[in-house]
């Protein structure tokens, strides 16, 4: 069976935390790719020797060169600045829209087949900003819904005292605080969240899962999540290499899905070997459908400004 390449642009501690669980897990060989000297190869060859002691018969190399891009089956964009205390990640616009835009291009020019997932705030406008060089739509995806279900199925299991593999969350809409928990769709066992959570507390758990980001962002102190961020990356390249068909919330494409047509936001899509290879239209009630156009017109607006 052929070895798929997994190239993660950007060196930082999402793009470097991405790179070690996507060689423990055997997804492929990795490329980590950044433009400081020293910083990708010096990580790259610490991962690459953990593979004997975790048992992954796969490669990893640091490099500064899109060259070492080239025919790779999947490309992870993760440069950008990150959020401080007090930021917001609609505050990354400018610097980060800059950063996508060229780092696109390269990627492009070394790897116009491959599937591309971008994690670079703020999420949704920078897919858009990705997408312009000329993707296939179903190449092109945003992660922000698995990493915002995770913390909302975690929160979930801590309240309700039971194992987080009980828990089924979803997330929809886009990647900031406006994004919507749908408590609705979102179960433990197969039973509805009111059965094991007040109201009261779930209000307080969905508001939690909005602030999620900005809540590690005010602890560090100096840098943003890294650590579920790079498993939810992980779990979607997985998802993509094993032509898995796993549905998963990802910031894709929408062509007069839910009524939207011209953006990248947060929706369940069925991801494999093509990328994503459909987009699931979920039936919303009156409320949650108001709310998920008024993130439509948010996204809308970071598109206007880049």
């Amino acid at each position: 069976m052929r070895k798929h390449k997994i190239s993660i642009i950007g060196a930082g501690m999402v793009g470097s935390t991405t790179a070690y669980l996507a060689a423990s897990k055997g997804l492929g060989d990795v490329v980590l790719v950044d433009i400081v000297e020293g910083i990708p190869q010096g990580k790259g060859l610490d991962i690459s020797e953990s593979t004997p002691v975790l048992g992954a018969s796969v490669s990893v190399k640091g490099t500064n060169s899109y060259d070492d891009v080239k025919d790779s089956d999947i490309v992870v964009i993760t440069a950008g600045v990150a959020r401080k205390p007090g930021m917001s990640r609609d505050d990354l616009l400018k610097t980060n829209t800059k950063i996508v835009s060229s780092v696109s291009e390269q990627v492009k020019k070394a790897a116009p087949q491959a599937i591309v997932i971008v994690v670079s705030n703020p999420l949704d406008a920078m897919v858009y900003v990705a997408s312009k060089v000329g993707w296939a739509k179903n190449r092109i995806m945003g992660m922000a819904g698995v990493l915002d279900s995770t913390r909302f199925a975690s929160f979930i299991a801590e309240e309700a005292k039971v194992s987080v593999e009980n828990v089924h969350t979803f997330v929809l809409g886009g990647h900031g605080d406006q994004m919507i928990p749908l408590t609705r769709y979102s179960n433990i066992a197969g039973v509805p969240l009111e059965q094991f959570i007040s109201k009261a507390k779930l209000d307080n758990i969905v508001d939690r899962t909005r602030k999620g980001g900005i809540e590690i962002v005010n602890h560090l102190k100096t840098g943003s999540a890294y650590y579920a961020p790079a498993a939810s990356i992980c779990e979607m390249m997985e998802a993509i290499v094993k032509d898995k068909k796993k549905i998963l919330p990802c910031a894709a494409y929408l062509d007069g899905e839910y009524g939207a047509k011209g953006v990248f936001i947060g929706v369940p899509a069925k991801l494999g070997k093509d990328g994503v290879e459909q987009v699931i239209e979920l039936k919303l009630t009156d409320s949650e459908k108001k709310a998920f156009d008024e993130n439509v017109k948010h996204v809308k607006s970071l598109m206007e400004e880049v």
